[in-house]
Formats: C-alpha cells, structure tokens, sequence
C-alpha cells in the first residue's frame, strides 16, 4: 500500500540545479536508502519531504493518516526544556493520556483518571517512561534532567533519534541517522529498524547498516533516479552494469556522429534538400555522443615521500589528566604499511593518542620518537580550517600553487580541483556556500595534497559519499606508507585495516590481531562467558541474602506498581521461553554463522533482563498480600 508519492519535484539554489521533475513513491514497509553524490541535493530532497524545506515546483503527498518522523543531520531544540521533557513534547496519543492521567491525578478527577487509564492500557503504555530511559542510557544520555541548550552536536542527534524512536512514527525519513554514534549503538540501532514495521527512507555512508537495513536503494545522478530493488552490494552490481552499458552506447552514439557529421559537411549547399528527419536525428545523436554515459568519477592521485627505517616508536609512552589515567606504558614501533585501527568508547583517550603520536601533545611519561622522513597527514574530526568568505579555490592556493604527481608531473590547484568533482563553475564559489560533503571532501584534498607518507584518519567517513568513499578506500588500499585509522564505520575498517589498538579503559590498550569485526567476534564470546560466570555467582549470593534478609513490613502496592507486578510474571515466563527456543537453536547445530552470533547475542539480553526483571519481582512481591 503506497504511503508516499512524489510527483516532478524540482529544487535549484540559483543558478545550481539540484533536481529537476523527479518522481518516486514509498510502499508500506520499504525501506529506502537514497544514494547520491556530495551536493547532488540529498539532504535538500529529505529536507522537503520533512517539511521543513518546499520546492521550487512538484508536490509530496503522504498517505491520509500515516504518521512521518524526520531526523535532521544537526537538529534543534527548544532551549530551556530538559532531555527528559523533550522526548515527551510531542503529540502522540499515548504521550496525551499520561498527561490526562497525571492532571486527574493532581485534580483528583476519578472520572478523567480512569478514562486515561483505559487509553493508557489500551496502548501498552504504564512502561513510556521507563522505555524513554532505557532509549536514552542506550544512546549514553544518563543525564536526563540535563538542558538541551547544553547538548553537544551528538548529543543533540542521539535525543532526536530517541525522541523519533518514542513517538514509532509510521514512516521514518533519516539524514545519516549513524553519525555521532558508536559501534555498540549502531548495531543496536540496526536491529531496531531491522526488525520494526515502521518504513524507512534515508541517507547513511554506513554500508554494513545500509546492507542489513534496507531492502531497496534510490540513486539520484544527473539529476535523474534510478530504483534497486536490493541492498548495497546489489545496487553496486546494477550499477556497474547500467554504467557499462551506458558508456557502451555513447561510444557507439560517437562512432555514428563522426560518419554524420561526415555527411552533413559533404553537401552543404543541398542540406536544405537533405531529409529534414536525418538532419534533426543528427543534432540528436549529437547531444546523446557528447555524454559519457558516465558521470564524472573522482580521481586520487598523489606522491609520497619517501619512509626512511625509522618512522615512529612509542616507548613506555603514558598520558593522564588529574586522576584520569587514559594510556600506561604503551610500547610500540610502527613498521612500513602498517594498517591501524583505533577503537575505544568517546572520551578514553583515542584522539590524545593521535595528538601524542603526531607532537600535538606530550605525554606524561615515556616518549615519543618521529623519524625525520615521516611526512604526517591528519584528516580531523573538526574538518576543514578556512577563512571567512574564502573562496574553494583559494583554499587549495594557500596551500600550493601546483602539486607534483606520482609520474612527475605538476598539476595545478584548479587541475586537482577537477580531479576530486569540482567543476571549474565552483572553484569561486565561497567555501560557506558548500555542502558538508563538498566541505569534507575538500579538507581530504588539502590532506591529501600535502603528499603525506603516514596518514592519520579521525572518523574519515563522516559526511562523505558512498561513491567517494569507494575510491577513497582503493586509494588506501594502495597506500605505500602507514595508515591509523579512527572510525566508526565497520566496512571502512574491516576493508582496510589488519590489526586494532582497543582502548578498554583505565589506560589499558589491546593491540588485537584482525580486524573489527573480527575483533566483535571475540568480544561477544568473552562477554558470554564472563555473563554466565556471574550469573552464577549471583544465584549463589541471592540465595544467602534472601535467607538472611529480616521480614519487611507489608505496605500495600501503589496502582502503577500492582500493574508492574503483574506485568513482570508475564514478561519473566515470556523470556524464559523465548531463552529455552533459542538454547535448543544453538544445540541443534543448524544455525550459520550470522544467526548463531545474532542467537547467541540475544540469549546475552534475555539473561542480563531476567536478572533485571527477577530483582524487581523479588522487591515487589515483599509487599503483596
């Protein structure tokens, strides 16, 4: 059943043109991912069917009655309000009904109270506030009384996907819905949309999410769309396909032109005798043979100095703040292309380690020692430096005039421009006016153009396109110098890197053999371990404690708390069936690889919530009568 329909949508910001009479529609239950270059308006495309933009032209239509999310990539709030207050500014009918609830309550209105107790169970709502802290301590907001005004950027994205996620809209309209989370979240985030009913269209560089999430992807090019029925690794096979043939026909289209054009030079005093139907399928092929058929790819192309033997040791290397140990006696010796990645939760110290490794910074203790060859390349977090009203162009001049190349040549700034897709119409335009794509990608050409021999990586991913992230990632892989890489993207760090420094806390830093996911793997079986150990020694002390705990007196259960009881008997009997169904799974010896780790990480939850849900049931039933 069609929920959305877009009809000839156009939208340009003077005289750029970023779409122009495009069409498409959403059915219930697809989940769309949308695929374009920096630029090419994906964000102003989402920003419509938000509502907070309009086109120039077109219209958007939602199906009667349906309920749209929208999360922005930099999100606001009312200033003054409370994290906690936010999630529940909105109109949903439940959020209505426990407002009612607590006015009659205040009023001591019986008849109001009642009303909005049946409203309230008949939606499954006694547990909305509950569910909106667990929302939260899942997305690392623990500070629920904390103002928004005082949020950073990130935090302000994770309230708003919490805030989304509350309200279960019937269609959820996502601009890059994983930046500023952490992998943990990510893979908790994925199997929420997985899993719910509610349809999806978004913008995410996350493949991994892309590929486990959506179902289909829409690729907007020269301001056309193109539909896949599929998921990433599917659509990147299409695409591949529809490009070659494209290209095939333009060349073919060329080949025709030349003999036509041929023939219009020969007679061009009888061309007002000529067939007036070749003549105007000349101008047409004409057209069809100047495309390419393809749009215009980015190109990386740089020198590297050369790496001496000696290129950057850690020795002994330590780093606190106060009382806050972040590194102690971290020892190594980086070796030519050597592929790093660095994981660890925000705030344990991964960006020091960079500053520390790169001079920013002095350690505490130890010390750091920089071969002299070692030409450093840092793609930050913060993004491109500029001056107010810069021009693009400008910015790569401040930087060199001509760039030497691998074969020996010199490009100019405006050559390299054009190499990494802008246009010579945009080398003037100022840097303000760029998308936060096009910004990305040209911080990663000054970077680049420096012609670095160890390339430092803060979270590259981030608002960059899939398409350039493609060839961002071929480029790496052919890197002949050393490589750290900080992300939060698993396809970027599983393609590209061979070994893990884990940031675990307390200063202590594993330097694992593999990859991420690799990495997740032994992570989980670990924790299973561990878990089922501590559950064990629980029993044990529960089981004393209950026998030496005196009697309490009886107090009779307040009305939320009864229908808390009994809920609980319920959700306990519910998971333990659920625990002995997928026992008996991974006994059988029939699940594959993704489903004995998807089986294996929900026995994990059903064990920590019994633990959760059988505490809570043990202190209520001390006052049952």
């Amino acid at each position: 059943m069609n929920i959305l329909s877009v009809e000839k949508l156009s939208k340009r910001y003077g005289e750029r043109v970023l779409f122009s009479d495009i069409s498409f529609g959403l059915d219930e239950g697809d989940r769309v991912a949308l695929v374009a270059r920096n630029g090419t308006g994906k964000t102003s495309l989402l920003q419509i069917l938000g509502g907070t933009d309009a086109p120039d032209s077109g219209e958007v239509v939602f199906r009667k009655g349906i309920k749209v999310g929208y999360l922005e990539q930099d999100p606001h709030f009312e200033s003054g309000s409370t994290v906690i207050d936010t999630l529940f500014q909105t109109d949903s009918e439940l959020v209505k009904a426990i407002r009612d609830y607590e006015e009659s309550i205040a009023d001591q209105d019986e008849v109001k109270m009642q009303s909005a107790i049946d409203r309230i169970e008949r939606l499954n709502g006694w547990d909305y506030e509950a569910r909106a802290k667990q929302i939260l301590s899942t997305l690392k907001i623990d500070r629920f009384n904390q103002k928004v005004e005082t949020l950073s950027g990130g935090q302000r994205k994770r309230l708003a996907l919490a805030h989304l996620m509350l309200d279960e809209p019937d269609l959820l309209i996502l601009d890059e819905p994983t930046n500023h989370l952490d992998i943990e979240m990510v893979e908790w985030l994925e199997e929420q949309f997985s899993m719910g009913k509610t349809s999806l269209l978004m913008v995410t560089h996350d493949r991994y999410f892309l590929n486990n999430v959506c179902n289909e992807i829409i690729e907007l090019e020269g301001g056309v769309l193109y539909r896949y029925k599929g998921n990433y690794e599917y659509f990147l096979e299409k695409r591949g396909e529809r490009h070659a043939s494209a290209a095939s026909e333009a060349e073919k289209a060329k080949n025709l032109y030349r003999k036509e054009l041929d023939w219009m030079r020969r007679q061009p005093q009888a061309r007002a005798t000529k067939a007036k139907a070749r003549i105007d399928a000349f101008y047409d092929l004409k057209d069809k043979a100047k495309g390419s058929g393809n749009e215009q790819e980015l190109t990386i192309r740089t020198s590297m100095e050369r790496l001496g033997s000696k290129i950057l040791e850690l020795h002994h290397v330590g780093k606190s703040y106060d009382d806050k140990l972040l590194i102690e006696d971290l020892n190594y010796k980086f070796l030519r292309k050597d592929r790093l990645g660095i994981a660890g939760n925000n705030g344990s110290g991964k960006s020091t380690l960079l500053k520390i490794m790169t001079g920013q910074e002095e350690p505490s203790k130890g010390k750091v020692v920089i071969g002299e060859t070692v030409v450093f390349g840092y793609y930050g977090q913060q993004g491109l430096t500029y001056k107010p009203g810069q021009r693009v162009i400008e910015v790569i001049k401040d930087i060199a005039e001509f760039i030497p190349t691998p074969k020996g040549s010199d490009l100019s700034a405006a050559q390299m421009l054009e190499l990494f897709l802008f246009p010579r119409s945009s080398h003037y335009v100022h840097v303000d006016k760029l998308s936060g794509g096009e910004k990305r990608r040209l911080y990663l050409l000054t970077v680049l153009m420096k012609n670095p021999n160890f390339l430092i990586l803060d979270e590259p991913t981030n608002d960059l396109d899939l398409l350039t992230l493609n060839v961002l990632e071929d480029y790496l892989q052919a890197f002949e110098g050393c490589l750290i890489i900080v992300s939060h993207d698993r396809f970027f760090m599983d393609k590209l890197v061979e070994h893990l420094f884990v940031f675990e806390g307390g200063g202590e830093i594993k330097d694992f053999p593999g990859n991420y996911s690799q990495y997740r793997d032994w992570a989980r079986a670990k924790k299973m371990e561990e878990s089922a150990s501590q559950k064990e020694v629980k029993a044990e002390t529960k089981a004393v404690e209950t026998k030496k705990s005196p009697d309490k007196p009886k107090k009779k259960l307040s009305f939320n708390e009864q229908r808390e009881f009994d809920q609980l008997e319920v959700d306990i009997e519910s998971l333990e069936a659920e625990k002995a169904e997928l026992t008996e799974k991974l006994n059988s010896g029939s699940l594959d690889h993704e489903e004995l780790l998807k089986s294996g990480e929900r026995i994990q939850e059903i064990i920590d919530l019994l633990d959760e849900k059988e505490m809570r049931w043990l202190e209520l039933s001390e006052y049952v009568k």
